[in-house]
C-alpha cells in the first residue's frame, strides 16, 4: 500500500494559483523590499553612496533627479533619496513599537477578561469600547500633544488606538475556547488562572494575531505620516515621509515635483505591501476563507 503525504500547509498555500495568493506573495515581497533597504541605509551612507539624510546640501537646492542625486533635492537642500530610505528606518522602527505595545497590551488583557467574565469583563469592555469609538489618528494627534515628539513616544500615541483591537479579538476567541472540554479538564487537575491562561488558552487564541498586526502596521504608517504632516511626530531632524511631504508641497506649485513623489510613493507602496500581506495572512489562518476561494487544507 502506497503512502502519500500531504505537502505541509504552508506549502500549499504557496503554490496555490489563486489571485489572493500571488497578491499576498507580492505584498510580502514589496514589506521586505522595505526591510531591506531600512537596514542597509546606514550601510549606505558609510559607503558613500548617498548622503546625510539630515546634512543640508545648501546648493544645488530644488534640483531634479540626476545621475549624482537619484531622487534630486529638496527646497532645504536635502537629498530626497537618502531621506527616502532613511524615512523607511524611521517608519519601521515606529510602526513596529507601535504595534507590538498595542498587542502585548490588549492580548493579555483580552485573555484575562474572557477567562475572568463578571465584573472584570464588563468594565474592561466599557473601557475598550470608549478607546473604539474615538477615531484613531484624532486619539493619536491628541496624545502626541501630550507625550510630544520622539520615536518611542509616536509609538505611544499611535499604540492607543489599536489595543481594542486586540482585546475585541483575543476575548471573543477566550469566550468560545474556555467551555472546552480540555480547558475544564485543565481546571480539574488543579491548574490556577495564570496556568491555564499561559498554556492551555495562549496559543489557541492568537491566530487572528498576526494578521491584526500587519493590518495595524499598514495603518500605523498612515497614522505616523499624519502625524508627521502636522509637526506632531518626529523631531525635525529626523527623515520622515509625513514631514517631508509637508514640506515638499509648499514647492509644488512652481513644478518641483520630486520632492512630492518620491516620499508619497514609499508611503504608498509600503502601506500597499502591508495591507496586501495581511490580507494573504488573514485567508491563511481563516479556514472559513479559504474554503470559499476553493482551496483544501
Amino acid at each position: 500500500m502506497t503512502i502519500t503525504k500531504n505537502p505541509p500547509k504552508i506549502l500549499r498555500f504557496i503554490k496555490n494559483p489563486s489571485l489572493s495568493r500571488r497578491l499576498m506573495l507580492v505584498g510580502l515581497s514589496m514589506t521586505l523590499f522595505f526591510i531591506f533597504l531600512a537596514f542597509l541605509a546606514p550601510a549606505f551612507q558609510a559607503w558613500g553612496w548617498i548622503q546625510n539624510p539630515t546634512d543640508s546640501l545648501i546648493n544645488p537646492i530644488h534640483e531634479p533627479p540626476s545621475g549624482k542625486y537619484w531622487f534630486g533635492t529638496s527646497r532645504q537642500g536635502y537629498d530626497v533619496f537618502s531621506r527616502t530610505l532613511f524615512g523607511a528606518q524611521a517608519a519601521l522602527q515606529v510602526v513596529i513599537l507601535a504595534t507590538a505595545l498595542s498587542m502585548v497590551i490588549g492580548v493579555p488583557l483580552g485573555m484575562l477578561s474572557g477567562y475572568m467574565g463578571g465584573k472584570l469583563d464588563k468594565a474592561l469592555l466599557f473601557l475598550m469600547d470608549s478607546i473604539y469609538t474615538l477615531p484613531g489618528l484624532l486619539l493619536s494627534v491628541t496624545l502626541a500633544f501630550v507625550v510630544g515628539r520622539g520615536i518611542f513616544n509616536a509609538a505611544i500615541a499611535i499604540s492607543i488606538a489599536y489595543i481594542p483591537q486586540y482585546y475585541r479579538v483575543v476575548r471573543n476567541h477566550t469566550v468560545s475556547v474556555k467551555t472546552e472540554l480540555f480547558i475544564e479538564a485543565a481546571q480539574a487537575m488543579g491548574a490556577n488562572t495564570w496556568q491555564v491562561l499561559s498554556k492551555y488558552l495562549f496559543f489557541n487564541v492568537i491566530q487572528s494575531v498576526p494578521v491584526l498586526f500587519t493590518l495595524n502596521a499598514a495603518d500605523a504608517i498612515l497614522v505616523l505620516g499624519g502625524l508627521g504632516f502636522l509637526g506632531l511626530g518626529l523631531p525635525e531632524e529626523v527623515p520622515e515621509w509625513g514631514y517631508d511631504l509637508k514640506q515638499a508641497l509648499e514647492a509644488l506649485p512652481t513644478g518641483i515635483w520630486w520632492t512630492t513623489l518620491f516620499p508619497g510613493l514609499a508611503l504608498t507602496l509600503m502601506v500597499v505591501g502591508l495591507s496586501l500581506l495581511g490580507e494573504g495572512l488573514n485567508e491563511f489562518v481563516n479556514p472559513r476563507l479559504r474554503k470559499q476561494n476553493g482551496i483544501r487544507n
